[in-house]
């Protein structure tokens, strides 16, 4: 169900072209997803005979993301990580900016 939700909102691309979850994988097919901040890109190298846990997942597929782009993700976790220890959850609520209007007030 997570993958069919990523392909609905368009966080999936299989040849640089958005998908639905039914859509039939080949090999050498490049399977691009989103992680915010960067897309992730997988070759696909062969498929299982039958169902696999996540662990052997990489017997079958082969990660091209390039080394830059990579960085930038780590970079970007790094950054999340460091306002979540400060107490910086993300967007300010409507209490917290009413907060701040009263500094600059």
């Amino acid at each position: 169900s997570q993958a069919s939700k990523a392909c609905n909102a368009e966080k999936v691309l299989i040849n640089g072209e958005i998908v639905k979850a039914s859509k039939l994988l080949k090999v050498n097919d490049v399977i691009s997803i989103k992680s915010t901040p960067i897309w992730r890109t997988y070759t696909v190298i062969n498929y299982p005979k039958s169902r696999v846990g996540p662990k052997l997942v990489s017997e079958f597929v082969k990660e091209t993301t390039s080394i830059s782009e990579l960085e930038k993700l780590k970079q970007y976790e790094l950054v999340n990580r460091q306002n979540k220890s400060l107490g910086i959850k993300g967007r300010p609520t409507k209490k917290d900016r009413r907060n701040l209007g009263k500094w600059f007030n």
